[in-house]
Formats: C-alpha cells, sequence, structure tokens
C-alpha cells in the first residue's frame, strides 16, 4: 500500500515539476497570442491604406488585407507554438501541417478550386465591380468579387451567386468593358417605298437622337428583301450601360415610327393572301371521257 501511494505522489510531483517548468513558456505563448492580435490587426490596416493607393480594383484591396491578416496569424501561432512547446519543432509543425493539408485537400477540393479560380479572377481582372457582364443563362451588374463565389444582381432585382470555378471557366461576355456600344435596329418598308428617301430619313433621324453618339458615326444598311417589306438595320452607339441602351431605343422606335408617318412611309407587317376558287372548274384530276368508256 505505502509503494502505491509513494508511486502515486512521485508522478504527481514529476507532473507539477513538468508543469512548474512549462509555465514560463506557456506564459510566454499566450503574450505571443495576444501581441499576433494587434499586429494582425495593425498589418490589415497597413495593407489597406497600400492597396488604396497603390490599387484600383476594390475585391482586390480586401483581399491583400485579409491575406496580410491571415498570414499574420499563422505566423504567430507558429512561433507561439515552438515557445510554448521547447520540444516542438519547426520542421514537426511543417510535416503536420503538410500531411494535413493533403488529407483537407481531398475533402474540400471543390472550395479550394473555388479559392484559386476566386484569385486568379481578382488577379486577372477579366471584368469589375458594377461591371455588367453575361455569364451563362445570368445577366446583370457583377456587386462583388469574393474569395469562393462572384454575386451578380440581375436588372429584375435579384442576386445570383455563381461559384468562382465556374466563372473563370465559363466564357463571360462583358458589356461595359469598352466606352460604347453598338445597338442594330431592324426597320421595314413597304415596296413602294423609294429607298434612298428611307434611308436619308433614317440618318438624318438617329443622328438626332438624344444620347446617340456622333462618333462612332451611325450606319444605314439594307439587308435585303423580306417576304412583306425591304428591311433596313440602324447601327448606332451609346454608352454601354443597360438602362441607356434601352432608354435611347425606346426613343429611337418612336421617333422612326413618328418621322415614316408624317413621310407617308408604311412599315408593313406580315401578309398572307389566300386565294378561294371553285375546284368543280378544273376536272384535270378526273379520268377523261374516253379513259371512262374503256
Amino acid at each position: 500500500m505505502n509503494k502505491l501511494v509513494d508511486t502515486i505522489s512521485n508522478s504527481l510531483r514529476d507532473i507539477l515539476s513538468s508543469g512548474i517548468k512549462i509555465l514560463p513558456g506557456l506564459l510566454i505563448g499566450l503574450i505571443l497570442v495576444i501581441l499576433t492580435r494587434y499586429m494582425a490587426q495593425f498589418l490589415e490596416r497597413l495593407a489597406t491604406q497600400v492597396g488604396r493607393r497603390t490599387i484600383r480594383n476594390s475585391s482586390l484591396k480586401l483581399l491583400l488585407s485579409k491575406t496580410a491578416y491571415v498570414t499574420a496569424w499563422a505566423v504567430g501561432i507558429i512561433i507561439a507554438c515552438v515557445v510554448a512547446f521547447p520540444g516542438l519543432s519547426l520542421g514537426d509543425i511543417i510535416a503536420t501541417l503538410g500531411l494535413g493539408s493533403v488529407a483537407v485537400g481531398f475533402a474540400f477540393q471543390d472550395i479550394f478550386k473555388n479559392f484559386l479560380a476566386g484569385i486568379l479572377l481578382l488577379l486577372q481582372e477579366p471584368f469589375r465591380i458594377e461591371d455588367q457582364v453575361i455569364i451563362g443563362d445570368y445577366e446583370g451588374t457583377v456587386e462583388r468579387i469574393d474569395i469562393r463565389t462572384t454575386k451578380i444582381r440581375t436588372y429584375q432585382g435579384e442576386r445570383v451567386i455563381i461559384p468562382n470555378s465556374t466563372v473563370f471557366t465559363s466564357a463571360v461576355q462583358v458589356r461595359t468593358a469598352f466606352d460604347y456600344r453598338r445597338t442594330d435596329l431592324a426597320v421595314g418598308v413597304d415596296y413602294n417605298t423609294p429607298l434612298p428617301r428611307a434611308k436619308q430619313i433614317l440618318q438624318q433621324l438617329i443622328s438626332g437622337v438624344n444620347g446617340v453618339l456622333e462618333q462612332p458615326a451611325p450606319e444605314i444598311d439594307l439587308l435585303g428583301f423580306g417576304d412583306s417589306s425591304i428591311d433596313f438595320v440602324v447601327r448606332y452607339w451609346t454608352s454601354p450601360q443597360q438602362k441607356d441602351v434601352r432608354r435611347i431605343q425606346t426613343q429611337a422606335v418612336v421617333a422612326i415610327k413618328k418621322a415614316f408617318d408624317e413621310a407617308d412611309i408604311n412599315i408593313p407587317y406580315p401578309i398572307r393572301t389566300l386565294y378561294f376558287y371553285d375546284q368543280q372548274q378544273f376536272q384535270d384530276y378526273l379520268p377523261s371521257a374516253s379513259e371512262q368508256n374503256k
């Protein structure tokens, strides 16, 4: 019995002495963690200020500040672990992180794929915040490019969240990539219309519509002969924003209809002519009298 008590007391003394030995390291590690918090906040503010001066893309600024914040925490925690546990070497920590990253990578490969695609989108800048884009079946204004997803606000006021990997591997149509954008407006006139006169009216009219740019200049082209009309196409340039394109197109349609009415030019609609006749007058499909007598 005495041996058991002695064994327990010796074990407790060893544990207590070991705890006392590692207590300074634990305290220093805790202090380093607290200092890491303030250092991470400082580096985040510093990265934000640097980003405002050197980077135009707001999402890339956010990426820079968050990267500085996470990096500071990672480095601080590793240093605190090495100080708090003297037997733990930096190589052991790196090896553990390496093995863990492989296992986590298999489990969360979709998340990492979107993460890497988000970084590439932020670095390459195929489009920016407030650009109007078409991605797959979705069209709208880019609200935000996060690390994992891209958020689009549709013209109907809905939010669409698309994974960055989908955005990165899809064809993206950026409607506001340039300073101006062309609209092709089809117009038909009836076959009795003098074509040079109709073209002149369209040219003068479209140039006077508010919002149509002088350069590049509007163009009037003849497409060809339609079923019920001779078809023109009015090509003009406006600012690239969707609301401006729609507003100016409405003004152009109203102005063309008014000008054609004043010039007595008809805009025809599809016409189908049906002929009715008495089939009894046509006996070609019946056998002749001589054939009937046979």
